[in-house]
């Protein structure tokens, strides 16, 4: 006997707002956004998004987020140029959660890597990285 399900907090007649205020966000009006690889499935970051974020990350066709460090919505790639352009974004059952299939742009980790998941732990806690970097991260932010 969970909460209602998204589907059901829908309004009847579809509309961008209806479906934003139908999403379930966190106390810190966020929700949690797994970005894959449209191409292959491979899971290539876990971020946030409020509502403004989704609203212009649907609007453009490229991905936005919010970032919780910074306190800011910030467009994947604004300074490495390594974007992400939006596919298809699902929503889970709850609504609070989306898989938001993309064609990234070279890399999507701030370390070089194509994918924030590249070191791998066995379980014995070794860890060893199994991802690629795709690009030098002090040429791609300036730092």
């Amino acid at each position: 006997m969970g909460s209602q399900a998204f589907t059901d907090r829908l309004p009847g007649k579809p509309s961008l707002a209806g479906f934003l205020r139908a999403l379930k966000y966190d106390r810190h009006g966020l929700v949690t956004v797994v970005a894959q690889d449209a191409g292959n499935g491979q899971v290539l970051m876990l971020a946030h998004a409020n509502r403004k974020a989704l609203e212009r990350s649907l609007k453009t066709g490229f991905m936005h987020y919010y970032s919780r460090s910074r306190k800011k919505l910030w467009k994947k790639g604004e300074e490495s140029g390594h974007v992400q352009q939006l596919v298809s974004l699902d929503v889970d059952c709850d609504g609070d959660a989306l898989l938001a299939r993309v064609r990234q742009a070279k890399g999507a980790c701030h370390l070089g890597f194509r994918s924030c998941f590249s070191a791998r732990a066995d379980k014995r806690g070794r860890v060893r990285i199994v991802g690629r970097k795709v690009f030098a991260p002090g040429q791609a932010y300036g730092k």
